[in-house]
C-alpha cells in the first residue's frame, strides 16, 4: 500500500481508503451484518489501509460505532474522516430522499460531540460537510467554527463532500478557498470526469486533496453491472439507467487496448488512471466483502500510467458528448 499527503493537512492517507457507508446501509445490494463489517475493517487495516471515511447518518451512527469498536486503542494508527449535516435524529430515512440539513454552530458542535462518542476518540482527523449547497459554502460562520475546532484540537482538518444531484462544481471550487478545507470529495472515474478534472486542476493549485468515490462507475468498471443487469429498487445503482449502461460499456471497450498493453484488467486500469492524477488523496471504492477489499488494495503498488497513456485517455474522453450537471442555485 502506498500513501499520499492529504492536501495541506500533512496527514498521510492510504491511496485506497475504506468508504464505510455500506456497513450501515443496504443500498448496494447487500446488508452487511456487524461481525462481517468488523472483519472487513480489520482486513482493510491489515492490508495497509489507514484511511476510514464515514458519516454520522450512515445507519444513524452504526458505521461510526463499528470503527470506534474495531480501532479502540489504535487511534494513532488510523486516520478517521466523518461527515455531518443531516438532522436524522427525528426523521425517518426513506430511500434516498434528502433529510433536513443544518451546518449551524450549535448543530455542528452537537453532531461532532455525538460522532466523537461513537468513534471512541477525542478528535477527528478530517471533519466534513455532507452534501452542502452553495449557500452553505459561502457561509463564513461554519468555516470560522472549523478554525476554532482545529485550535481546540477536536478536528485536524475539514473536507467538503459534494453531492452530484445537489451541487458539486462551483461548490467544490469555492470550498477550496477555505483555509481549513484540506480535501474535497467527489464522484470521479474514467467514464465520468466532469467536474472532477476541473476540481483536480484547482486542487493542485490550492494544495487540496481530492477524495474519490464511485471510482468503478457503480460496477460498470468491475464487470458486476451489465446493460441487462436487473437492479433492485432499493439499490443506489438503480439511477444508472439501461441506456447509460449500454453507452458506458461501449466506452469501456475503447479503453481496453490501453489497459491490455499495460497488463491490467479494466478494474485495475480504472483505479490506476485515478491514482495517476495529481492531487488525488485517496480512492474510496464501494466494497461489500473482504475479497473486494483485497482486490482493490492490491492495485496500490506505486506503478502508475505513463504520460502518453494518460494523454490517449484524455483524447478519447474529449471525443464523447459533454453532459450537464445538476446544481443548486446560489442563495
Amino acid at each position: 500500500m502506498k500513501y499520499k499527503t492529504l492536501g495541506r493537512s500533512g496527514i498521510k492517507v492510504s491511496e485506497i481508503g475504506f468508504g464505510a457507508w455500506t456497513l450501515g446501509l443496504d443500498w448496494w445490494g447487500k446488508k452487511i451484518e456487524e461481525d462481517e463489517g468488523k472483519r472487513m475493517l480489520k482486513k482493510a487495516y491489515d492490508l495497509g489501509i489507514n484511511f476510514f471515511e464515514t458519516a454520522d447518518m450512515y445507519g444513524k451512527g452504526i458505521t461510526e460505532k463499528l470503527i470506534g469498536q474495531v480501532f479502540k486503542g489504535m487511534r494513532n494508527e488510523v486516520v478517521i474522516s466523518t461527515k455531518y449535516g443531516y438532522d436524522f435524529a427525528n426523521a425517518e430515512q426513506i430511500g434516498h430522499a434528502e433529510l433536513p440539513q443544518s451546518f449551524e454552530p450549535e448543530f455542528t458542535r452537537k453532531a461532532l460531540s455525538a460522532s466523537l462518542e461513537r468513534l471512541q476518540t477525542n478528535y477527528v482527523d478530517v471533519y466534513g460537510l455532507h452534501n452542502p449547497k452553495l449557500n452553505h459554502i459561502r457561509d463564513n460562520t461554519t468555516f470560522n467554527l472549523f478554525d476554532n475546532l482545529i485550535q481546540e484540537g477536536k478536528i485536524k482538518a475539514s473536507q467538503v463532500a459534494l453531492g452530484p444531484a445537489i451541487g458539486w462544481a462551483q461548490e467544490g471550487l469555492e470550498a477550496m478557498e477555505r483555509k481549513s478545507v484540506t480535501a474535497v470529495q467527489t464522484v470521479y472515474n474514467i467514464l465520468e470526469q466532469t467536474p472532477g478534472n476541473e476540481l483536480i486542476e484547482k486542487a493542485e493549485k490550492q494544495n487540496v486533496g481530492i477524495l474519490v468515490r464511485v471510482p468503478d462507475a457503480s460496477g460498470i468498471l468491475t464487470g458486476k453491472v451489465k446493460a441487462e443487469t436487473v437492479i433492485p429498487s432499493n439499490d443506489h445503482r438503480k439511477d444508472r439507467k439501461q441506456e447509460w449502461r449500454q453507452e458506458a460499456l461501449k466506452k469501456v471497450e475503447q479503453f481496453r487496448p490501453i489497459a491490455e498493453r499495460n497488463g491490467l484488467n479494466i478494474t485495475e486500469f480504472a483505479i490506476k488512471f485515478i491514482l495517476s492524477k495529481k492531487s488525488i488523496g485517496s480512492v474510496l471504492p464501494t466494497v461489500v466483502s473482504v475479497e473486494e477489499i483485497e482486490s482493490f488494495a492490491a492495485i496500490s503498488d506505486g506503478k502508475y500510467l505513463n504520460s502518453s497513456d494518460m494523454k490517449e485517455i484524455d483524447d478519447l474522453y474529449n471525443t464523447w458528448p459533454t453532459y450537464e450537471l445538476k446544481a443548486t442555485q446560489a442563495n
